[in-house]
């Protein structure tokens, strides 16, 4: 058992529950109804109904979610938590249904980061949701397009789609939010290519027509400094048989690893004609 009543606990609850907007939601998961008793009592500083709870054993077990996101949180306040995270660290677990393995495993490395950062703060786990998950949910939830319901009911089959790709420049890519979308871009379109990170931006992506134009339409609708749409034309023929090798997402730090990984797919000149890099760049 913890100290009671459990103030820390309903202190972070009052504070998180108080700061969230209309489309931002926290619910309690395990003994919900002596819980939100117990943090309107101690929002009214009622002593007596807080004493009616003295045998609360359960910790505090919290969902915080941002309507129609696709991660959400679940939080956990052991009953010995008294604000010093060296002494008693709640339990945080990243959850939804269309994150992978490694989108769980950035966010799960980000908590840890910013819990270090915030430590030593009165409220950390207050200002860990309301300052670093919840404001980075909203930015992952602007940037990733709403999906278009697919007809199932139409069987015809399809011709196949010819084999395009396309090159994007722009002044730099530095978000982590933005790398993190062009990377599950990718992996839902099929498409193969790479992102050059840093000044200036590079984009490449290759596949079938429709998944290379959708593509470039996502990109365009995020936010950019000096975008720049190079081409999004048809792969020559004789360039289509790309390996499976050749079908992955990957990420570029310098320009001469742009030069590079285009030589390895023949296609160097499209960007040395362009100013990226040059002929020689190694």
């Amino acid at each position: 058992m913890g100290p009671f009543p459990p103030t820390k606990q309903l202190d972070e609850l009052q504070l998180i529950r108080c700061s969230l907007l209309p489309d931002e939601s926290l619910l309690i998961l395990d003994d919900n109804e002596t819980w939100t008793r117990l943090i309107t009592a101690h929002s009214e500083e009622d002593a007596d109904a807080l004493a009616e709870h003295r045998n609360l054993i359960s910790p505090a077990r919290v969902e915080i979610k941002v309507k129609s996101a696709r991660v959400f949180f679940v939080i956990e306040l052991p009953l010995r938590y008294a604000g010093s995270l060296a002494e008693t660290t709640p339990t945080f677990a990243v959850k939804g249904d269309q994150i992978t393995r490694v989108e769980q495993h950035q966010w799960q490395r980000f908590i840890e980061e910013k819990l270090e950062e915030i430590a030593e703060t009165e409220y950390p786990i207050y200002q860990l949701i309301t300052l670093h998950l919840l404001p980075l949910v909203h930015e992952e939830l602007e940037a990733w397009p709403s999906q278009t319901p697919v007809d199932e009911t139409d069987t015809k089959p399809a011709s196949p789609s010819p084999r395009y790709h396309a090159l994007l420049t722009s002044h730099h890519l530095i978000s982590p939010n933005k790398r993190r979308s062009l990377q599950n871009w990718s992996t839902s379109l099929s498409l193969s290519g790479f992102a050059k990170v840093g000044y200036p931006g590079v984009i490449y992506a290759e596949g079938q027509k429709e998944e290379v134009e959708e593509f470039v339409g996502y990109v365009k609708a995020m936010q950019w400094l000096a975008l720049r749409v190079r081409f999004v034309e048809e792969l020559p023929e004789y360039e289509t048989s790309s390996s499976d090798h050749d079908r992955r997402w990957m990420e570029c730090q310098k320009v001469s690893e742009v030069v590079e990984e285009m030589r390895r797919l023949g296609r160097e000149q499209l960007v040395v004609e362009m100013g990226i890099g040059s002929a020689g760049s190694r």
